[in-house]
């Protein structure tokens, strides 16, 4: 369907094999191919990718725990809820790591704590050589120009009473106030530009405009202040696949223009590896293999890294239907009770006693990736 109109109808192998409208195939272009090699992108960038001293972002043994109340027989009792619970990991400098797992693993959790929008229960987040939990409000206030957000969704991140001018020139009024109107205008209107925007959209209201124009401006307000850190929670999965492939063109783009750092979160795989140079895979809290993207999507070790791999729908009939799914069984375990030890070893296809007994060190392997499990 195209503005209304049905433009196309078929069978399932009529639309996928052998399309004949010209919007239907932009849109099976658009598809992104997780079986395809990515090559956007630095390359050569491993999973220790960061580690040096001098990288943008360091976080160590990384914990955020909240404390809920539970029931326990007729009484009630406060556990901590281990939402991030002992993490590691690095930025460098223009690289975009990517974070994916699935709903209530803890990914938005970390990028909030990251950003200092929520406390951490224990653990160290370092910009470069300053530890950001031990800022005073007054110098985090002043650090937030370098980290900036992308939120899921565009609309509601949006001031519906503000003009999209206004919006994008919040950050300047807030880091720069005595910025003259005539700069701010100027750097709004340059910033417009960026996103493929233009100026006579300043003057009009976030209802005017469309899910992917939404976005734009989102992001011409993330990277206003030029951030060195842009993190980017779920920011194309509301989007139809024209607009999110424009979207992701674009983050790119402004990464090579700006030379931006990006955290990306996703639980969409196939966007993941069009994006990213790192992947951590995250579960119930913990990371459980980081890798370099093609490593990852080409040869994953970790069983959960390979189920969601499996699980990626493919635009390919042929190569869908002689795809091998691995099917999890249970549940994700309640992150106020996690499993002993190896924390997946509740849905694991391949657990033995030793998973339940001790928990798994991360390991590196001979394709560079780093992955916590006893058997891989």
């Amino acid at each position: 369907m195209q503005a209304g109109r049905i433009v196309e109808r078929g069978t399932i192998e009529a639309i996928f094999n052998a399309s004949e409208h010209p919007y239907t195939r932009t849109l099976l272009a658009d598809l992104p191919r997780p079986d395809k090699r990515s090559q956007a992108g630095p390359q050569g960038l491993s999973s220790e990718a960061g580690a040096r001293s001098d990288a943008l972002l360091r976080v160590d043994d990384l914990k955020v725990h909240f404390p809920t109340r539970v029931q326990d027989g007729l009484r009630s009792r406060t556990v901590p809820l281990k939402a991030v619970d002992g993490v590691s990991f690095r930025v460098a400098e223009g690289e975009t790591v990517g974070i994916v797992g699935e709903s209530g693993c803890g990914k938005s959790t970390l990028s909030r704590a990251v950003l200092q929008l929520i406390g951490s229960t224990g653990g160290r987040i370092a910009w470069q050589a300053e530890d950001l939990s031990g800022l005073s409000r007054k110098a985090m206030n002043e650090r937030r120009r370098d980290l900036s957000v992308v939120f899921q969704d565009p609309l509601s991140s949006l001031n519906p009473r503000m003009t999209i001018g206004n919006i994008i020139a919040e950050p300047l009024r807030r880091f720069h106030p005595d910025m003259s109107r005539e700069d701010r205008d100027a750097a709004v209107l340059n910033a417009l530009r960026d996103v493929g925007l233009d100026r006579k959209h300043r003057n009009r209201y976030p209802h005017e405009f469309s899910g992917g124009q939404c976005q734009r401006v989102s992001i011409a307000r993330a990277m206003i202040l030029k951030p060195r850190l842009l993190v980017c929670d779920e920011p194309v999965s509301s989007l139809d696949v024209s607009t999110r492939r424009q979207i992701i063109e674009l983050l790119k783009d402004l990464q090579e223009k700006h030379g931006v750092s990006i955290i990306f979160i996703s639980h969409d795989l196939s966007v993941v590896r069009i994006v990213c140079d790192r992947v951590l895979v995250m579960y119930l809290g913990h990371f459980v293999e980081i890798a370099d993207r093609n490593a990852l999507f080409e040869s994953p070790s970790h069983p959960y890294t390979q189920a969601l791999i499996s699980a990626i729908p493919v635009p390919d009939l042929a190569a869908q239907r002689q795809a091998e799914r691995i099917i999890l069984s249970g549940e994700l375990p309640s992150p106020t009770a996690p499993p002993s030890g190896c924390v997946f070893r509740t849905r694991c296809p391949i657990a033995t006693d030793l998973c339940s007994e001790q928990e798994p060190e991360f390991r590196t392997l001979d394709n560079g990736a780093r992955v916590a499990c006893h058997h891989a």
